[in-house]
């Protein structure tokens, strides 16, 4: 191994070092600044709604329970088998 060639090749980065250091000391530079459109506001505070929400419908399982619990619900043969055959393609 030449340590030659690694002492020059070192002196390259400590050369290109000094140049960005003293660039970011510079603070009268202008700052970067981020503006957000209504839409995107919008959307912001949609995405906020949508994750507080719950996932489950209270109301829809509070009236299917009620059905089960009083014998009153009933499955259709046909729409049953359908969908467990549309979940089966799905699959393979």
């Amino acid at each position: 191994m030449r340590i030659e060639a690694y002492n020059q090749v070192a002196a390259l980065y400590q050369a290109n070092k000094s140049t960005r250091t003293s660039a970011a000391k510079n603070v009268n530079a202008p700052r970067d600044q981020v503006h957000i459109s209504s839409a995107g506001k919008d959307f912001q505070i949609a995405k906020q709604a949508v994750a507080n929400a719950s996932d489950i419908r209270e109301d829809k399982v509070a009236e299917l329970k009620n059905k089960v619990d009083s014998g009153s619900y009933q499955v259709d043969a046909g729409d049953f088998a359908g969908k467990l055959l549309e979940k089966y393609q799905e699959l393979f």
